[in-house]
């Protein structure tokens, strides 16, 4: 039994490379049978993201070129482009590393959450596909064990990295609940879509979409429920939004100060957050004058990103403590593994020796033999066999000249303090 992890990631593999070898839904359970019908492979889970593609075996020998090989067959990419962007981890350097992965230590961004769900899907894929042996089984579920246990002893996921999050996370602190507030989006790109992603996982109660086209606000709002308005109407909402984040390419202010104030009044002023995401900027600056207006710019939200990725880096230390004694602990159960069958065998040869000598004293004493001389001669006997095979090793290792191999024998003998 040995452990392999062979991959392709962020950091070694361009883009165009990592969409070769990706394995799709349509493709992964084809893969995952050949896998399994390679005699050299006694299991194996892949996971398979638009950051990453990796597969983890239990593999027979010396499988690693193999992998690569038929890496490089089925996707029909060859082995020459794909081997300069290939890392390889054995044993405890692959469990190290796929514990590394699930707790977000190898991610694109540090500590993002995503990739624990993304490799138990993978686990969930290889075990329906019947891909996954006792080892991986073992190894698999000790290491959400571990992915458990970074996130409850460090704060690694704890805050926010991306100005979208970052964003949410400051409606947060200020709305202690999500549910109960109105959220005016105002755009439809990417940025807007990421916001609005994280609101609605916080329990959003309302968002409306302000954006120039209906057309490209319409997959937004039927995802999230939203209702969609133009610019031009944005003055008659505003008054229902608690929060506003705005992310557009406007060269202009879209948002001015007599609107906010206007708003403000028809809420009784109420407080009103106002995130401005864009550049150049969508709200003018005077409106962080007004009270109750609790405006904050993209430069904000990046402050407040750094400060919580030094965090990250600070917290990431003592995750990667917990993963290299864990990853340890693991391989040590492994190694241990490699001695039960030898263990079992040992004890089998003492009990036959034992019962064999038994057998012939208890004939012996049915005889009529002195009980005394029977037992006698059965320590004496049963001694002798016992320590046959023990002290041949012993003058062996004496007559070949290896003190280390002699050492070790002593040891296992409970000699290494005679």
């Amino acid at each position: 039994m040995s452990l392999l992890a062979i991959g392709i990631n962020h950091n070694t593999a361009s883009v165009e490379l990592r969409e070769k070898v990706a394995f799709g839904p349509e493709k992964l359970p084809e893969a995952l049978k050949q896998l399994s019908e390679n005699p050299g492979v006694n299991g194996s889970v892949i996971i398979s993201t638009c950051n990453r593609t990796e597969i983890y075996c239990d593999v027979k020998g010396a499988g690693k070129s193999k992998i690569i090989e038929w890496l490089s067959q089925f996707h029909k990419v060859s082995q020459e482009d794909l081997k300069p962007s290939i890392y390889v981890y054995e044993e405890q350097a692959a469990i190290r590393h796929l514990m590394r992965v699930a707790c977000g230590l190898d991610s694109l961004v540090l500590g993002e959450p995503q990739i624990l769900g993304q490799v138990k899907q993978a686990y969930s894929d290889a075990r329906e596909h019947k891909a996954v042996d006792s080892a991986m089984e073992k190894l698999f579920q000790k290491t959400f064990s571990v992915a458990k246990r970074v996130r409850t002893e460090t704060d690694i996921g704890g805050n926010a990295v991306s100005v979208a999050y970052a964003a949410c996370t400051l409606a947060k602190h200020i709305f202690e609940s999500l549910e109960k507030s109105c959220v005016l989006l105002v755009g439809a790109g990417e940025t807007i879509e990421l916001v609005a992603k994280h609101l609605a996982a916080n329990g959003c109660g309302k968002m409306i979409v302000a954006n120039r086209t209906r057309e490209r606000a319409l997959p937004l709002a039927d995802e999230f429920g939203a209702k969609i308005i133009g610019l031009p109407e944005i003055p008659e909402y505003l008054p229902q939004a608690d929060i506003v984040i705005s992310s557009t390419a406007s060269p202009l202010p879209i948002i001015g100060k007599g609107m906010v104030e206007t708003a403000l009044k028809a809420r009784r002023f109420q407080p009103m957050l106002l995130v401005d995401i864009a550049v150049p900027r969508d709200i003018e600056s005077q409106v962080g004058e007004l009270n109750d207006a609790y405006l904050y710019t993209v430069d904000d939200l990046q402050s407040i990103v750094e400060s919580n990725m030094e965090q990250r880096k600070i917290e990431a230390i003592q995750a990667e403590a917990i993963v290299s004694e864990e990853s340890a602990g693991f391989m040590s159960w492994l190694r241990s593994l490699q001695a039960v069958d030898s263990i079992r065998d040992y004890r089998s040869s003492a009990n036959e020796i034992r019962a064999e000598l038994l057998s012939k004293s208890i004939q012996s004493l049915a005889a009529g033999a002195d009980p005394e001389k029977v037992l006698l001669e059965l320590s004496n006997k049963l001694t002798n066999r016992l320590i046959h095979a023990p002290t041949r090793a012993l003058q062996s290792a004496a007559e070949q000249g290896e003190p280390a191999k002699l050492a070790i024998i002593r040891q296992s003998l409970g000699l290494e303090d005679c």
